[in-house]
C-alpha cells in the first residue's frame, strides 16, 4: 500500500479530487485530498504562496505521513515543489500532473503566456481581496475542451475565487527540482490547452525536473472531472516503484 496526497489546482478544493481518490483507494492505497490554504471556504483570499505551501506541509506533518507520493495538478505543482523542499525526508515521489515546475525565485506567472498575466492583473485589480476567477469562456474552451457544454457549466459552478498572490509570489527553494534527491514523474494529458500548445506543459516544464518518468494519455486539463478513473490509473502508473 502506498500513501498518496493529491494537491489540487487553482480555483479547486480537495473535495473536487475525491472522484480521483476513490479508485486509487479501491486499489488498496491510502489517499488524502487536502484543500490548500486560500482555497478553503472562508479563507482570506490575500493568502500568499508561502502560506499555501505551509498548509500542505502542516497537513503532512500533523498526520505524521511518511513515504508520501505527492501529486500536484497545475498550480499544485508550485505547492508540491515547495513542500518537497521543506519535507525531503517524508516524500517518496513527486508526481506533476500537467503542472507548473518552478525553480528557485520563479513565480507561476513567469511560466504562463503574457495574455494570461494581463487578464489576471486586470481581474485582481478589480477585486476587493486580490482574488481572481477564470472567465467562463476560457474554462469552457481551454480547460474543459474535452467535455460538452453542460459538463463545463456544471463544473464551473464548483470553482471558487483563487488568491492571486500565489501566482505572483516567487517561490523560495534550497534546491531546484532537477537537483532534488527524490523520484519524479510527469503526467501529460495531450489535449490539454489550458496553456497554448506552443508554450505547453511537456516538454517545456517537465524537462525542468531533470531525470523523471513520463506518463501520457489523451485528455484535457480537467480530467479529474471528465475521466477521473483514467486519471487515477495514470497516477498509480506514475507513482509505482
Amino acid at each position: 500500500m502506498a500513501t498518496y496526497v493529491l494537491v489540487h489546482g487553482a480555483w479547486h478544493t480537495g473535495e473536487l479530487m475525491e472522484d480521483v481518490a476513490r479508485p486509487i483507494r479501491d486499489h488498496g492505497h491510502d489517499v488524502h485530498t487536502p484543500t490548500i490554504a486560500g482555497n478553503r471556504p472562508g479563507d482570506d483570499r490575500r493568502t500568499g504562496l508561502e502560506a499555501a505551501i505551509g498548509s500542505i506541509v502542516a497537513f503532512i506533518e500533523e498526520r505524521e505521513l511518511t513515504d508520501v507520493i505527492l501529486v500536484g495538478h497545475s498550480y499544485g505543482g508550485m505547492i508540491i515543489t515547495g513542500t518537497a523542499d521543506r519535507l525531503p525526508g517524508r516524500i517518496r515521489r513527486l508526481v506533476y500532473w500537467n503542472a507548473f515546475v518552478p525553480n528557485d525565485g520563479e513565480c507561476l506567472n513567469d511560466m504562463v503566456p503574457p495574455h494570461y498575466v494581463a487578464l489576471f492583473d486586470a481581474v485582481s485589480a478589480a477585486s476587493p481581496d486580490n482574488a481572481v476567477m477564470l472567465p467562463p469562456p476560457i474554462w469552457r474552451e481551454a480547460f474543459m475542451n474535452d467535455a460538452d457544454g453542460a459538463a463545463a457549466q456544471a463544473t464551473y459552478e464548483k470553482l471558487n475565487p483563487h488568491p492571486y498572490a500565489t501566482f505572483t509570489d516567487a517561490i523560495r527553494l534550497s534546491a531546484n527540482p532537477a537537483e532534488m534527491e527524490v523520484a519524479k514523474s510527469y503526467i501529460n494529458f495531450t489535449e490539454d490547452t489550458a496553456l497554448p500548445q506552443s508554450l505547453g506543459w511537456h516538454p517545456r516544464l517537465s524537462e525542468k525536473l531533470g531525470l523523471f518518468r513520463l506518463v501520457q494519455a489523451s485528455g484535457g486539463h480537467e480530467v479529474c472531472f471528465t475521466n477521473p478513473t483514467l486519471l487515477a490509473e495514470k497516477i498509480i502508473e506514475a507513482g509505482r516503484d
